[in-house]
């Protein structure tokens, strides 16, 4: 019984995923039963057609290719969080997110998309690369979902209110495109997460724009000014939790959950989130869901060892 985990964010935590990749590798029987990393989903930075988390800046393109390079030589798909809610048709031609996409398109590395218009375009002009359903469609009607699941994707990351309603996952067809979230830090049924998405949307935007008007600039001057851009501010209580803080949450899925549970029902695919917290956050996050309980303190240790050295790829 393989259990696939899609994990966060292969630019921002790429040392600590290509050493959990590593540590699995090496000490296999520490991690739970069929256990396998399904991708790494994130963008690069300043994709104006990312979502879910804003990541603004700049980035050499050589580091691009390396981290799909490290990623894609162990297996390990990239997935592409293209799920801005507020792409519009002048959108779709990006210069940088198309030759993003040129770039990974090999078979192996994945999108998740949320806008209709941006899907289209994706699959004319990537039509290899797997698609995923976004979360961030927000699709709480059990007939909408079941409608999604039959859907030409890849898998379908269900809306989080659904995580414990064992009712409507019970008869959920294709199971195995189904991916569950399962440590979500939201409150359920959160009123303000549409337009926490829209807000990041709306920053994604605004900073490509930035970075595009400096670039006119030294075109014309030979200097552009210095990058400075801030997004949108949004206040929200839940996005800085540990996995310790949401285990009480009416829509955690546990480990034993996974495995006594969802597992046995048919379900394959889970997400951890945590694009935007820290490394250590997310290690812990790793150590709770994919480690038996016995090994944990032995495979935490050993994670953050070998991120204190200095890092070679492991090769």
């Amino acid at each position: 019984m393989e259990l696939r985990y899609h994990i966060p964010d292969f630019v921002k935590h790429f040392r600590l995923n290509l050493t959990l990749a590593e540590i699995m590798k090496r000490s296999p029987q520490a991690f739970n039963e069929g256990t396998r990393i399904g991708s790494v989903y994130g963008a690069f930075p300043n994709m104006l057609w990312n979502g879910g988390r804003f990541f603004g800046g700049t980035v050499d393109p050589r580091i691009l290719r390396e981290i799909l390079n490290q990623f894609n030589k162990r297996g390990i798909p990239c997935r592409f969080t293209l799920s801005n809610p507020l792409i519009k048709a002048e959108h779709i031609a990006d210069p940088y997110c198309n030759a993003v996409l040129q770039m990974a398109d090999n078979g192996l590395n994945e999108v998740i998309v949320c806008s209709p218009m941006l899907e289209g375009h994706i699959r004319d002009k990537f039509p290899d690369m797997p698609i995923t359903s976004s979360t961030c469609k927000q699709i709480e009607n059990t007939d909408e979902l079941i409608d999604e699941l039959e859907k030409d994707y890849a898998l379908v990351v269900l809306d989080y209110n659904f995580n414990n309603n064992f009712e409507v996952l019970e008869k959920l067809p294709h199971k195995e495109k189904a991916e569950l979230l399962i440590n979500p830090c939201c409150h359920p049924h959160c009123k303000r997460r549409g337009e926490h998405y829209r807000s990041i949307g709306r920053s994604q935007i605004a900073c490509t724009e930035k970075i595009k008007h400096n670039a006119a600039i030294k075109a014309k001057t030979g200097n552009a000014p210095p990058f400075e851009y801030s997004p949108e501010p949004f206040e929200c209580e839940c996005m800085l939790k540990t996995i310790y803080q949401t285990v009480d949450s009416p829509v955690h899925i546990s480990p034993d959950a996974i495995r006594e549970k969802y597992a046995p029902m048919g379900y394959r695919n889970f997400k951890i989130e945590g694009r935007s917290v820290p490394d250590v956050n997310v290690l812990e996050n790793y150590v709770y869901y994919m480690v038996k309980p016995e090994h944990r303190d032995e495979i935490r240790l050993d994670m953050l060892l070998m991120l204190t050295k200095d890092f070679k790829y492991f090769r």
